[in-house]
C-alpha cells in the first residue's frame, strides 16, 4: 500500500434517532440515522410510518371515501 493516501479508520459512534447507539469503527467519528435495527419496522414487526411530507395523510384522505370491496364489484356486473 502507498504511504500518506489513505484515510485514518477511527473508532465511530454511530447514533441513531430513537436514542441507540453503536460503536464500531469507520473513516468518519461521528453518523447520524434515522432508523436503526431496533427501530426499524422490518426487525421490530412493528408497523412505523415515516412520513416526512404529509403524504400518508394525503393518501388516507383521497381513499377514505372510496370503500369499494370485491361483493359491491359483483353486485354491480
Amino acid at each position: 500500500m502507498k504511504k500518506k493516501i489513505h484515510p485514518k479508520y477511527v473508532p465511530c459512534i454511530v447514533t441513531c434517532a430513537c436514542g441507540n447507539r453503536v460503536e464500531t469503527r469507520s473513516t468518519v467519528e461521528k453518523i447520524s440515522v434515522d432508523l436503526c435495527s431496533k427501530c426499524h419496522p422490518f426487525f421490530t414487526g412493528k408497523q412505523k410510518i415515516v412520513d416526512s411530507a404529509g403524504r400518508v395523510e394525503k393518501f388516507k384522505r383521497r381513499y377514505a371515501s372510496k370503500k369499494t370491496t370485491t361483493k359491491a364489484r359483483k353486485s354491480k356486473e
